[in-house]
């Protein structure tokens, strides 16, 4: 058994900071894929990928609520929160790149290797040396430097670990004012309720289900509560069918699902702004969705401090955001062969600086809607 990475409340602190920016990291990927499905076509792909955004939204406020119960700041506009595309997470001994790409056989299974659980084969094997790879690695320990995770499910499992360990040692741990929880009046997602933390059993459940629903601890198909779990409702789009009470992880025998590659907008992968020809229309819409992307972030940043009402807007305003996709997606991107525009994800410095300030998240939006 390797050595605790996490010995007191600022360790933890480091480490719940890493596990928003994790959460968050996928929502880009998700979106990018959603939106590039053509208009009226393969609703069964769409379903499912916007369903679990949208549960990642939850995870993003589960780890928030640890994070204020231990007398942490969540900040969602703080430099680097949002990584450079392609990046990398964990897959064994092994990384795999994170990419915005459109919804495609590559991008599922990409989507597959996010929420695949995995238990390191060793109990000293949970910390391996990042490799040098130039891109980000999303996975890491900030108290380890140069070591990342086998797995996001063993990330999960070092931070419980932690948590046990702190409370122990510190009994006044959880001394966060309880006015900047978000309860579940706040949120609902369809699959689970936001857990409020005042307690080491309350945070430790709120890790659990976050890793349960998808990303690395196995419990099953289907969760206690009966919800397929993330990794398994991808592999769906992979099998052909949805799964049923009572299947086996690689033999669905529900309804059929089909999915249809080429109804899809073929967006260039992990495009950034230096794509786009300067001075371009195309390069201002570019800009501007980073600019609502950036405002949707301070607004979540708020609603984790202290203004709870807001997280209700911000999950409609992530949706909301549809059109500044729309207005990327469906047009060609000058010399990129065909390929087609998409938003980059590079979110100006201003809004990490005075989020107050940021314009309501869409302001910029118009269009087509899909």
């Amino acid at each position: 058994m390797t050595a605790s990475t996490i010995n007191n409340r600022d360790d933890l602190i480091s480490y719940l900071h890493v596990a928003m920016a994790l959460e968050h990291a996928t929502i880009p990927p998700y979106l990018t894929a959603y939106y590039s499905i053509q208009s009226t076509t393969n609703s069964d792909a769409a379903h499912i990928i916007r369903v679990v955004a949208v549960e990642e939204m939850l995870h993003l406020t589960l780890v928030a609520n640890i994070l204020n119960a231990i007398g942490g700041r969540p900040d969602l506009t703080r430099p680097g929160f949002v990584p450079s595309y392609p990046a990398y997470l964990p897959d064994g001994e092994d990384d795999f790149t994170v990419d915005l790409r459109p919804l495609s056989p590559e991008a599922v299974e990409t989507f597959c290797k996010i929420e695949r659980p995995g238990q390191a084969p060793r109990a000293d094997g949970r910390l391996l040396r990042t490799p040098d790879s130039g891109s980000p690695v999303l996975a890491f320990s900030p108290t380890a430097e140069g070591m990342r995770f086998y797995s996001i499910g063993e990330f999960y499992a070092e931070i419980i670990e932690g948590l046990e360990k702190v409370a122990a040692d510190d009994p006044k741990l959880f001394s966060g004012d309880p006015a900047l929880q978000v309860g579940p009046e706040y949120f609902y997602s369809g699959g689970g309720a936001v857990i409020v933390v005042s307690d080491l059993d309350s945070a430790c459940r709120a890790l659990r289900f976050i890793a349960a629903q998808g990303e690395g601890l196995d419990s099953g198909i289907y969760d206690a509560d009966g919800e397929l779990a993330h990794y398994y409702r991808f592999r769906q789009l992979q099998l052909g069918r949805y799964y049923q009470m009572g299947d086996a992880p690689d033999a669905p025998s529900g309804p059929p699902l089909s999915v249809a590659w080429d109804d899809v907008y073929n967006v260039k992968v992990s495009a950034r702004l230096a794509d786009y020809p300067a001075g371009s229309e195309l390069a201002g819409v570019a800009r501007d969705f980073n600019a609502a992307y950036g405002a949707f972030l301070a607004l979540l940043t708020r609603a984790f401090n202290g203004h709870p009402g807001l997280l209700q807007d911000a999950v409609c305003d992530m949706f909301r955001l549809r059109d500044g996709f729309n207005l990327l997606v469906r047009n060609p991107l000058p010399g990129s062969d065909g390929l087609h525009a998409a938003p980059t994800f590079e979110i100006p410095a201003a809004f990490g600086a005075d989020p107050e300030a940021a314009p309501a998240a869409g302001a910029s939006a118009r269009g087509v809607t899909r």
